[in-house]
């Protein structure tokens, strides 16, 4: 049975302020435990509203590491790259960005020097944020050939390439198990579409066509997912 927390909010400004807060202390308990954090963050438009709240936390970013929780198989100076995103507003605070992503014609093969490059990080990550998609998909594990790759990719595997069933750009995701893995899991989303796909999602658990609700389904810590109409 999944253990999810769910948090509504009146304004965006109160939702960032919540998310930034958590996360500032979730890297703030790890420096404290261990002298570095490393989190992996979404790139999605809400995410991308939240992160001058987070980035303006009291914390020491110089010992902090971000990773994009996926990418496009692009390379970091491409628009289009989710850690040129994040690198765009956490890098003149300090921290370090670790991006993965290789623009390689073949994405299972820039799937798998993506899990190489991750296994040079200390794992697991402290928090992994997770945005989701209006068809399920999160963390850019997508409906389409590749998914079961990435649900069941042995626990050392870290990153997989993928292509969405509707012929869309090839990514990289994290696996399951290494999404899994996190320290704390939250999750952030916008409407009350979403909210409803995701209450069915996590109901519906294993036996679900999202992948959402397939990756939410073998969590074993509590989340929190954080959600303004």
């Amino acid at each position: 049975m999944i253990e999810a927390e769910w948090w509504d909010y009146d304004d965006l400004g109160e939702m960032a302020g919540a998310v930034g807060g958590d996360i500032g202390f979730i890297i703030e308990s790890a420096l404290d435990a261990r002298g570095s954090a490393l989190i992996a963050l979404p790139a999605d438009d809400t995410a991308k509203l939240i992160f001058p709240t987070l980035v303006a936390a009291k914390v020491p970013w110089k010992k902090v590491t971000v990773i994009p929780t996926d990418d496009l198989v692009v390379a970091v100076d491409n628009p289009a790259s989710h850690a040129r995103a994040i690198a765009q507003t956490f890098i003149p605070a300090g921290a370090r960005v670790f991006p993965y992503a290789t623009p390689l014609d073949d994405y299972r093969l820039a799937g798998n020097a993506a899990d190489a490059r991750l296994q040079d990080l200390p794992w697991p990550p402290d928090v992994v944020w997770l945005g989701m998609g209006d068809d399920g998909s999160t963390a850019g594990l997508v409906t389409g050939p590749d998914l079961q790759d990435a649900l069941e990719a042995p626990r050392a595997r870290r990153a997989v390439g993928l292509m969405s069933g509707g012929g869309g750009d090839p990514r990289i995701s994290l696996t399951r198990a290494a999404i899994l893995a996190a320290r704390t899991i939250t999750i952030t989303i916008q409407g009350a579409a979403k909210r409803e796909l995701l209450e069915g999602a996590i109901a519906d658990g294993q036996s679900s066509k999202l992948p959402i609700g397939r990756l939410l389904a073998e969590v074993e810590q509590p989340i929190d997912i954080h959600w303004l109409p």
